[in-house]
């Protein structure tokens, strides 16, 4: 079994985790409304996801 001859130092193993980023989510807009709202699933505005509402929302 292979076995580390040294101790990896910190900057080596930071350097290596520069690229475990995450990345920003992708947003749309919501073709009903216009906001800005999260791919694929409902608009949290409007309450529709692909045409049709299936959110209800409280009208005050």
């Amino acid at each position: 079994m292979a076995v580390p001859k040294r101790k990896t130092s910190k900057s080596v193993a930071r350097k290596r985790r520069t690229h475990y980023k995450t990345d920003a989510p992708n947003v749309s807009v919501c073709p009903e409304c216009g906001e800005p709202k999260m791919m694929h699933q409902a608009c949290p505005d409007c309450g529709s996801y692909k045409g049709r509402s299936v959110l209800a929302k409280d009208e005050e």
